[in-house]
Formats: structure tokens, C-alpha cells, sequence
């Protein structure tokens, strides 16, 4: 097999099949776009199997990804697709970087979800863009652009009952999209305490990185936990 691409929490692999990828999740840790970083043992194992059971549940909610199975403690089978190059942020609630851009107090609850596209584009340290740049980038059109906030939104919704069920609160999240060999769009990378923000409904208590970018807690003792919630409702 052999190692196609290595990002700072994964490594991608072929495997014997053309349409399918052998993803790899790393005992690396990163934080403010790869300022701050650690090694820390156990890490890929949690995230690789949070994933695994976020995408089965989203997959018994209708939304499709290119997850196929997890094939061992760090490791899962993908469908093949060619990353659309945006970072689709959903916000419930204010926290981060749109408290200090347009003066939300942190915890305002947005009457609707926001959705917002940066650019990933680790040299320009992956930009806010509007739907205009992603129509002059030619990243994507005004069909794919709808097809993306809708997904979006439809993920939001499932995820929510999903935090609703653990006793915990969406605040935000990260996702990534990609393309079929037919064109068809799938949600793809991963959705853990890595790319979600996520709090305690009681006590706003952090069930995500940043315990780790603020060091108010222990990553691994946090994403251990929430993997236990999880694992109490199968």
C-alpha cells in the first residue's frame, strides 16, 4: 500500500481496490493552524474511533459520507473522493474567532445556523471567503454551493440530536467535503472533539480541543470520556 498523502492528524493509503483509501489517524495534536503541536499516544485511536461511530450514526440518519468501515483501533476503510478545498464551519453558538470578528458575546445562540466557507489554503492560513470567491476560485458553482450549506444544515440538525442524547451542547463544527469519480458530493475527512466545539449543557465544561489550545484539560482523558458517552448509546 502505498502512502498518498500525510496531513498533521492522518496518513491516506491506497489499498487493492482503485475507489478505496486506507485512512490512518495520528497520535498528533495541533493547534492555531500548526503554531502549537504535540505527540500524544492514544490520540488517533480515540478520534479514529469517535468517527467511525459519528459517520454509522449520521448514516442511519440519511447522510452519506465516504466513510465504509473501521477496519482496526487507528485505521478505516474510505470511498476515494477528491477533497472540495473548503472548511465548512456551522455555528450555533458564538465562541472563537466570530466573537472577536463581529462582536458576538461568547455563548450568544444564533437563531439559525451560520454557515460560513474558508479556504483551505494553509499558505494564506485558510481564509474566510464569501460565495463569490468560491465561484471565482472555480471551487465550486451556485448548484454546489447550495448542495454544501444544505448538507450542512442537514448534518447540523442530526448532530445536534446526537449531543442532545449525551447530555451536551453543539456549539460549532467543522466539516469537509468531497467529490466522487461521478461528481457526486459526499461528506468526508473525519467529525470529532477535533473539528467540533462542544460543551456540558450544566456547565459549559469544554468536550473538545480546546482544552487542549487553552490548557484548561487533559485531550486525552477529555476525548475519552466523550467516546464513552458515545459508546453508552449503541
Amino acid at each position: 500500500m502505498t502512502l498518498l498523502y500525510e496531513g498533521k492528524a492522518k496518513r491516506i493509503f491506497s489499498t487493492d481496490k482503485e475507489r478505496q483509501l486506507r485512512v490512518e489517524y495520528k497520535d498528533e495534536v495541533t493547534a492555531g493552524n500548526g503554531a502549537k503541536k504535540d505527540k500524544m499516544e492514544g490520540k488517533g485511536r480515540l478520534n479514529n474511533q469517535i468517527t467511525a461511530i459519528i459517520f454509522d450514526y449520521l448514516a442511519q440518519h440519511g447522510i452519506k459520507s465516504h466513510f465504509i468501515k473501521q477496519l482496526s483501533e487507528t485505521e478505516q476503510l474510505v470511498e476515494a473522493v477528491t477533497i472540495i478545498p473548503l472548511e465548512v464551519v456551522v455555528r450555533n453558538i458564538a465562541t472563537g474567532s466570530i466573537t472577536k470578528r463581529l462582536g458576538f458575546n461568547k455563548g450568544h445562540e444564533f437563531e439559525a445556523p451560520l454557515v460560513e466557507f474558508f479556504y483551505k489554503n494553509d499558505d494564506l492560513n485558510d481564509p474566510l471567503i464569501t460565495d463569490d470567491h468560491v465561484k471565482l476560485l472555480n471551487i465550486a458553482n451556485d448548484s454546489e454551493i447550495e448542495t454544501l450549506k444544505t448538507m450542512a444544515k442537514d448534518i447540523n440538525k442530526v448532530l445536534i440530536e446526537l449531543m442532545n442524547e449525551m447530555d451536551l451542547r453543539l456549539v460549532d463544527f467543522k466539516i469537509e467535503f468531497g467529490k466522487t469519480s461521478d461528481g457526486k458530493i459526499l461528506l468526508a475527512d473525519e467529525i470529532s472533539p477535533d473539528t467540533c466545539r462542544i460543551w456540558d449543557k450544566h456547565s459549559d465544561t469544554n468536550f473538545d480541543k480546546d482544552v487542549y489550545r487553552n490548557d484548561t484539560g487533559s485531550l486525552i482523558d477529555t476525548y475519552t470520556t466523550f467516546l464513552n458517552k458515545l459508546e453508552e448509546l449503541k
